[in-house]
């Protein structure tokens, strides 16, 4: 029988589908499960597809049915559980071959695989997906942090199966061992301050001025025929327009309003504090998700505190949507220019290298945040691959104008009301503190260096480093 050209070992949801999205694009593969009753089931439901794929039930069987040197995708749960799957799956492994984390892994846990396989033969890929269920069997956005030999023993089926954007493929090598995978857990950092701006929006759309899910929909239909244009504009213009089957009501009323998260936004906000990167967009939808989550306070407080007793609607409502449009577009490019900073400091504390303008490319399709203004980005880091910050670039620091002055007036609208928009507050400041060269920080180091003698630098040069307080305990006796 011909050899496997790549196995795959987890067949739950994503895995299955990337299986299927392989063995569609022409590439043979082996699959195995832990349980024997899933991989029979999936080959029974392969259909078609079943001609390409190697269905196998004991892990020997798996390893001997692909080529060497064997790429082996483990699509499980991130953890523990991949760590436990390789040392099953080493000893069964020969020389060169190639164990890919596909799941949404800790890049830490990632460079630490990679280098306990160092002198042992074997490599390791940590590969990023983007996509969720329907990217991994249409065309995912795919992310790879490796060797370069492995990633050139994969590029083939990896190019194939994944998303495509006008012919180009988006998928890329983006550089060593935890490369990929940092790379993927930024574009979850970006996704989550991205829906936490259009909740917030929403928020003032229903709690500000009064319209039903159906009519919020409408809204972002119209935006996402202009420069909001992306998939998550698109799901939010159909998930609000959406009939729960079971009262009638529309869908989004009769969900709980506490948001899941499966921790990489957490490591994205952890990996910029690190590297001394303000991600404040990022954060703050990390911040919103967690108070979102203690529903059960928040509905007590509500009863002590009660609502604000705020201003009402803008009177007039067809300026304040245009206002609400562009604000939402400031924001987003704060976001993605927070995201950028983040990996631009990676590449340089990890020496990888990471190509900018080729991971907006691969963004492009495929993955959650995909939108139009991606090929500007692409744009902006192929004219200057080397820039401090997106948003002071010709193209984007002209949108920052055009669009900053509707998100003041948005944010201060929301205050006024009482509407809670902690993603597009943080959006404003950011780029009020970004552009401000004399910041208010020289009182903070005056503060610390008379309670701790830290010294500060002084503007004229100066060769003196403190301050005429001497000791703060005897300045205050």
């Amino acid at each position: 029988m011909e050899q496997a050209e790549i196995g795959l070992i987890g067949l739950g949801v994503m895995g299955a589908n990337l299986a299927l999205n392989i063995a569609e694009k022409g590439n043979r593969i082996a699959v195995f499960n832990r349980t024997v009753e899933v991989t029979r089931k999936f080959y029974a439901e392969a259909g078609d597809l079943q001609g390409q794929i190697i269905a196998c039930e004991t892990m020997q069987e798996f390893v001997a049915a692909i080529r060497p040197p064997r790429p082996i995708i483990i699509m499980i749960k991130a953890g523990d559980p991949v760590d436990q799957q390789m040392a099953l799956l080493k000893p069964y492994l020969s020389q060169g071959d190639i164990m890919i984390d596909a799941g949404n892994a800790n890049f830490r846990d990632t460079m630490r695989r990679f280098e306990s396989l160092k002198d042992s033969g074997l490599t390791f890929i940590g590969m990023g997906v983007s996509g969720g269920e329907e990217g991994a069997r249409h065309g995912p956005s795919i992310m790879v942090g490796g060797t370069e030999d492995s990633w050139k023993r994969v590029e083939k089926v990896l190019t194939s199966i994944s998303a495509k954007f006008n012919g180009d493929p988006c998928v890329a090598w983006l550089g060593e061992n935890g490369a990929g995978h940092f790379v993927k857990t930024i574009h979850n950092g970006i996704e989550y301050a991205d829906m936490q701006m259009i909740a917030e929006i929403y928020g003032i759309l229903r709690d500000g001025m009064g319209m039903s899910a159906s009519e919020i929909g409408d809204v972002f239909g119209r935006w996402n025929t202009g420069r909001l244009n992306s998939y998550l504009i698109e799901i939010s213009e159909k998930v609000l327009k959406a009939t729960d089957p079971i009262s009638g009501k529309p869908m989004v009323d009769v969900i709980v309003d506490a948001a899941g998260q499966k921790g990489t936004g957490k490591w994205s906000v952890i990996e910029a504090q690190n590297m001394g990167v303000a991600a404040t967009a990022i954060e703050a939808a990390v911040s919103g998700r967690v108070l979102s989550s203690q529903r059960t306070e928040r509905l007590a407080a509500e009863t002590i505190l009660g609502l604000p007793s705020g201003q009402g609607a803008p009177q007039d409502s067809t300026a304040f949507l245009s206002d609400l449009e562009n604000a939402l577009l400031a924001a987003k490019i704060a976001a993605y220019a927070q995201g950028f900073a983040v990996m631009a400091a990676a590449s340089r504390e990890f020496g990888w290298n990471l190509p900018m303008p080729t991971i907006a490319k691969i963004w492009r399709a495929g993955c959650i945040i995909r939108s139009q203004f991606l090929d500007e980005i692409t744009s902006a880091f192929t004219k200057d691959p080397d820039t401090a910050n997106l948003i002071v670039t010709p193209a984007f620091a002209t949108m920052v104008k055009e669009t900053d002055g509707a998100l003041r007036r948005v944010v201060s609208h929301a205050a006024l009301a009482g509407l809670p928009v902690p993603a597009l507050a943080s959006a404003l400041t950011y780029f009020d503190g970004y552009r401000r060269g004399r910041g208010t920080a020289n009182l903070i180091q005056a503060q610390r260096d008379f309670f701790g003698a830290h010294g500060f630098d002084r503007l004229d040069g100066v060769d003196k480093h403190h301050g005429p307080w001497g000791s703060g305990l005897a300045t205050l006796s």
